[in-house]
């Protein structure tokens, strides 16, 4: 299941029409209806550019010899309805009509490039927030399975890869329509030059493509990949910050850094490049067609005067065609550099969600009598050993038990399972004598509160902290300071002169260890479960702040059923009762004094800590 999921996420080896089909189909279906409308005002874009383009014609023909417009036989009709009764009138009218049209068509283009743009970045939200629900979803051991720089990667800097894909996605069919309507008006004035002229831009841009094409791919699969590598010299080098400067280690993670950023900034140089030097090329080529034709049309009757509309016409008509054909071009490089990126984004768009993903969240389990786990037996890989094996117990509500043994008896993952973070491979998991499987599992894991060794602190205030995952609006003040109370934590906070709006900075760094766990305590009744795990919640304590926080604990209710991993066996003394585990299963359980006369290994631990 989780190979499945990885390789479903780092998808960059699929190719690009395959993910803008799949990119297609995950769109919400507003977002596609929004499209078919931008698709209209492309269209209108086009005949706005066809109307305005066409019109240069006739307006430089009036501008220099209006009376043979004047006394044009099909013209005579429109004019004299017009009221017109000399050629020098037809000027102001025509000047108004063709800046109208020419209005209009920027006005068109503007809404275009607006909506567009506009679109593009609301369906960037959309799928940022599409990829980042479908991760939280899933499973714990699949979260497990990852790298967290590559999921973060994905979601935050992979998505605009993806906003950038479908901008230029809107913007190559637009720009393909507009220059077919173009290049349709300029072969109705001069058919002979505008073939000419497209084959040579043709061939020219068809080089270009065919030449970068594969440049394109490999940077794509760069800015994928080194994208992944800097935001993890970022997370290993801020996060490990204490090592860092004790060790002296800056200078290894800035070359790092340098060694992941480097690849990455010469590889984004490297496509702004590709995408817009043939511009130069061509408006260069552009500008010698021009010269060209001007010479040609000089040598013929009339000379240049009588070819000043064609030309004219031609000439504004290669003024809009050239930025038109660039702008198609930079599309499809933007679509081809990207692709890589883009193969993830879809990756994390489709994880699938769980059924709980879209149902209403169900109320706590009514916790009566026991957990009860039935020959358990966990591992982690199809062919890997067994973590849990055999493990048969039954925790009584309202129980303090310890569990101890050695790294790697099974402790941490006994817990995860009856957590329901992960499934049992074999075996079940009681809760009142019912399996605690498919909807019942989520009312289970609400009754649930886990205090881990190191506890998460949002950098806000204090009553946000043990209020944690509630909208700040939301948050019962009167629980809070209840759950302070009972956790040991309420004489601390009153003490401070912001009491439960003072901030505790990133990562509590302005709390102690044991204030921290004290929070981590209060966080767990402020969310009135009532089963407590705690998983080495003091083994990073000095002996009297853990005295304090095991002081903490054992004033707690005792209807809240309490278990407790730990190293140090002072934690679990106090405990009801104490399993030892090793490898996967309880070879010992009594309280603390029998199982310093039962298990030799235990006496073993106890004389250890002695020491």
């Amino acid at each position: 299941m989780t190979e499945k999921s990885d390789s479903n996420m780092v998808g960059s080896k699929a190719n690009l029409s395959t993910s803008l089909v799949d990119l297609w189909f995950l769109l919400p279906k507003r977002r596609k209806v929004q499209l078919g409308l931008l698709l209209i005002l492309t269209l209108l874009s086009a005949i706005a550019e066809m109307i305005s383009l066409g019109a240069v014609l006739p307006f430089i023909g009036i501008m220099i010899d209006p009376n043979r417009v004047f006394n044009h036989p099909s013209l005579r009709g429109l004019i004299q309805m017009m009221g017109l009764t000399a050629p020098d009138q037809l000027v102001l009218p025509l000047v108004v009509g063709f800046a109208s049209a020419a209005l209009m068509a920027g006005a068109i283009r503007l809404s275009l490039l607006y909506f567009s743009t506009r679109l593009s970045f609301a369906v960037g939200a959309d799928l940022g927030t599409e990829m980042y629900r479908r991760t939280l979803y899933q499973p714990y051991s699949i979260h497990l399975a990852r790298n967290s720089s590559q999921v973060i990667s994905g979601i935050s800097s992979k998505s605009w890869d993806a906003v950038w894909s479908l901008h230029a996605l809107l913007t190559l069919p637009s720009s393909l329509v507009i220059l077919v309507a173009l290049l349709a008006t300029l072969m109705a004035i001069d058919p002979m030059t505008v073939l000419v002229a497209t084959t040579l831009f043709g061939v020219s841009y068809g080089s270009v493509t065919w030449m970068f094409r594969r440049k394109l791919k490999a940077n794509s699969e760069i800015l994928a990949r080194e994208n992944i590598n800097v935001i993890k010299a970022l997370q290993e080098g801020l996060g490990g910050i204490r090592e860092v400067l004790l060790n002296g280690a800056q200078q290894v993670y800035c070359e790092t850094y340098r060694q992941a950023d480097l690849p990455l900034r010469r590889a984004e140089g490297s496509n702004v490049f590709i995408v817009g030097s043939p511009r130069y090329v061509m408006e260069s080529i552009g500008m010698v067609l021009i010269a060209a034709l001007a010479y040609g049309l000089s040598k013929q009757p009339g000379g240049v005067a009588a070819a000043l509309p064609i030309l004219g016409a031609l000439a504004l008509g290669a003024q809009r065609l050239l930025p038109t054909v660039q702008q198609a071009y930079a599309s499809w490089a933007t679509l081809a550099a990207r692709q890589s990126s883009l193969a993830e984004v879809i990756g994390l768009l489709k994880q699938e969600l769980p059924p709980e993903a879209s149902a209403p969240t169900p109320p706590p389990l009514q916790f009566i009598e026991s957990i009860c786990f039935k020959r358990v037996r966990f591992k982690y890989l199809t062919d890997g050993p067994w973590v849990v094996n055999e493990l048969n117990l039954t925790i009584a509500k309202g129980a303090r038990v310890g569990i101890v043994g050695t790294t790697g008896s099974g402790k941490s993952t006994a817990l995860d399972l009856l957590m329901g973070l992960l499934a049992p491979t074999e075996g079940e998991i009681l809760v009142d004598g019912r399996p605690v499987t498919g909807e019942r599992l989520r009312s289970w894991q609400r009754t649930i509160a886990h205090v881990p060794q190191s506890i998460f602190l949002a950098d806000s205030t204090l009553a946000e902290n043990i209020a944690f995952g509630i909208p700040k609006a939301q948050i019962d003040l009167e629980r809070v300071r209840e759950a302070a109370m009972q956790a040991q934590l309420a004489d601390f906070i009153e003490s401070l002169r912001e009491k439960y709006n003072a901030f505790v900075g990133e990562r509590g760094m302005q709390l102690s260890g044991g204030q921290r766990q004290r929070v981590g305590i209060a966080r767990a009744l402020y969310n009135q479960a009532s089963v407590l795990v705690f998983d080495e919640a003091t083994s990073s304590l000095d002996n009297e702040t853990e005295q304090a926080v095991m002081n903490a604990i054992e004033s707690l209710e005792r209807e809240l059923t309490i278990l407790i991993i730990a190293h140090r066996l002072s934690t679990v003394q106090r405990c009801d009762k104490i399993l030892e585990l090793a490898h996967g299963k309880v070879v010992a359980q009594g309280s603390y004094d029998q199982l310093l006369e039962q298990s030799p290994s235990f006496r073993r631990m106890a004389l250890t800590v002695a020491r």
